[in-house]
């Protein structure tokens, strides 16, 4: 027999549903941040010797975050229908471990955010400054050149060889560089924002239905 009824019965399923929306939330999350990590063009530009790994570490804390949230999401949708406070109670908590572990991970990208960009700028400028007296260094900035659609990134590459040939009004690289990864860290930004959101919503459902189920079990 349901332990709650009423306007609590209708919270109930309003929990089941937010819980199912969460676990779909986290499969969104999860595919975003595999794409993130295996899009053709962000692996090319972060491939090689000495490239830098930062951006990567932000899309992995991304994964971990989806692949907690449909678990989460899933022990939520249990928890709901069998009217379990101790499930309840222990998906509070895993959604306040969550909220905190996006609010650490929105400090570190927004800390880390010009890091990133000039991590890739100083790997790029020091693959274009060998330019061909250095066959990795060249090849390293024909890949940027070819997926940004961009070449040189200061007044002294001008003369560069690799550079020689290019129209004037093509965007130097420094530039593409950071309109390219300030897009992506924007999207795991809104993501976070987003994620946060849903999960104060479960919070306050997950506590309003565990109390009402503890109410009516001191009433009875």
């Amino acid at each position: 027999m349901s332990k709650v009824q009423g306007g609590m019965k209708c919270v109930k399923y309003l929990l089941f549903v937010f819980n199912f929306i969460f676990w779909l939330s986290g499969l969104l999350v999860l595919a975003v941040g595999l794409w993130l990590r295996f899009d053709p063009e962000t692996v090319k530009l972060l491939t090689g010797d000495g490239a830098p790994d930062t951006f990567f570490i932000a899309v992995y804390i991304l994964l971990g975050a989806g692949a907690l949230m449909m678990i989460v999401g899933f022990f939520g949708c249990f928890g709901a229908v069998r009217e379990s406070q101790c499930l309840l109670a222990s998906f509070f908590v895993c959604l306040l471990i969550i909220f905190g572990a996006e609010i650490a991970a929105g400090v570190f990208g927004f800390i880390n955010k010009e890091q990133i960009v000039e991590e890739v700028q100083k790997f790029y400028s020091s693959s274009i400054s060998a330019d061909v007296s250095n066959s990795n260094g060249t090849a390293i900035a024909l890949i940027y050149h070819q997926t940004l659609n961009c070449c040189g990134g200061s007044a002294s590459d001008a003369t560069s060889t690799l550079c020689a040939d290019i129209p004037d009004e093509t965007q130097d690289c420094l530039s593409a560089i950071t309109d390219f990864f300030n897009e992506r860290l924007h999207i795991i930004g809104y993501i976070g924002i987003g994620v946060a959101g849903v999960m104060i919503i479960g919070m306050i459902f997950s506590m309003v239905l565990c109390c009402a189920i503890r109410n009516n079990r001191e009433v009875i």
